[in-house]
């Protein structure tokens, strides 16, 4: 049985004007399966391709390689008036409410929107009827359809977003860092609001962050993606028992904690981090980080293999420590 989504060997590129190199690779032969029902975290740092492959399974970027298959069905090659039907089942969550909501339109207008796009054939009354419910749904006053955006917190432009994604009852919905501009108490609630959601509408989505803590909380299964390559995948359980990739236990060391000295010392590292060359090396694009790479390493690109049931990790020494990275690395 085919899964509902499946990337194989997915790249994007973009071109660079005036600039050498004249194009830049943002997603590196990505690959991902996706079952009916089940939201999948997608966790790494900013600029590591997290965002465009969620925008190439919407077709918002071109693929500059690889397959889409959506329901069984490839997808990719479709044209743009062939694909326009799929759009109803496949919605997108952007990080930022200010950037996707008309200031000149109110709430309800905004929700309704994609209705008037993608199901021409409700009359007003079953429009109307459906921006209130959804309302509901996502935790809004019915009063607040009549504000504009300006006019609301964040917390509440975010749940209209939300209710903007699922209006046309869609079956896949990418969540990009929604939570990520929001205050940690709202985050919480956004982040519970949209597991009550994808557990009543048994909806599948690729939920985006760089925060494993807040991925855990709503995805069963976690991939990492490291400058657009995926480096590991298991459940969120498994990952943070016992992370087999150096970069998954160093975006878990990046977790804040409450310790003043864990904190210090987890900003140390992330500045050496953003010191290191943005060139990706020959082999492994994490050997330059990795305390445990070897010659091997650096010119022999790992690939993305079965560590253990339900589990895959990208490193050549992955198999060196049953359990996980060696103990000074858990330590």
């Amino acid at each position: 049985m085919s899964s509902l989504l499946e990337l194989h060997a997915v790249s994007v590129r973009y071109r660079l004007h005036g600039q050498r190199p004249a194009t830049l690779t943002a997603v590196d032969g990505a690959s991902l399966r996706l079952d009916a029902g089940e939201m999948l975290g997608l966790v790494g740092e900013s600029g590591c391709g997290k965002s465009s492959l969620g925008r190439a399974i919407l077709r918002l970027v071109p693929l500059a390689a690889g397959e889409i298959h959506w329901d069984g069905r490839r997808v990719d090659r479709l044209g743009a008036r062939a694909f326009r039907p799929l759009r109803r089942e496949l919605q997108y969550v952007f990080q930022d409410p200010h950037a996707c909501l008309d200031p000149r339109m109110s709430l309800a207008q905004s929700i309704a929107e994609p209705l008037r796009a993608l199901l021409p054939q409700l009359g007003a009354g079953e429009r109307t009827a459906r921006v209130a419910r959804l309302l509901a749904e996502v935790g809004l006053a019915p009063e607040l359809g009549d504000r504009y955006p300006h006019q609301l917190s964040g917390g509440q432009l975010q749940r209209a977003v939300i209710a903007r994604a699922l209006v046309p009852d869609p079956r896949f919905v990418v969540c990009d860092e929604p939570v990520s501009a929001l205050d940690v108490s709202v985050q919480g609630q956004i982040v519970n609001l949209l597991a009550g959601i994808q557990r009543e509408r048994a909806l599948a989505g690729l939920f985006i962050s760089h925060n494993l803590a807040v991925v855990a909380r709503l995805c069963g299964r976690v991939m990492v993606m490291y400058r657009g390559g995926i480096v590991e995948t298991a459940t969120s359980a498994a990952l943070i028992a016992a992370p087999l990739h150096p970069y998954t236990r160093e975006l878990l060391d990046a977790v804040p904690a409450v310790d003043p000295g864990e904190r210090a010392r987890t900003l140390r590292r992330r500045l050496v981090a953003a010191a290191e060359s943005a060139e990706a090396a020959a082999g492994c694009a994490f050997a330059a980080r990795c305390p445990f790479a070897l010659a091997r390493c650096r010119s022999e690109r790992p690939p993305l293999v079965s560590a253990a049931p339900g589990r895959e990790v990208a490193c050549h020494r992955a198999g060196e420590w049953p359990g996980g990275l060696p103990p000074e690395a858990r330590a």
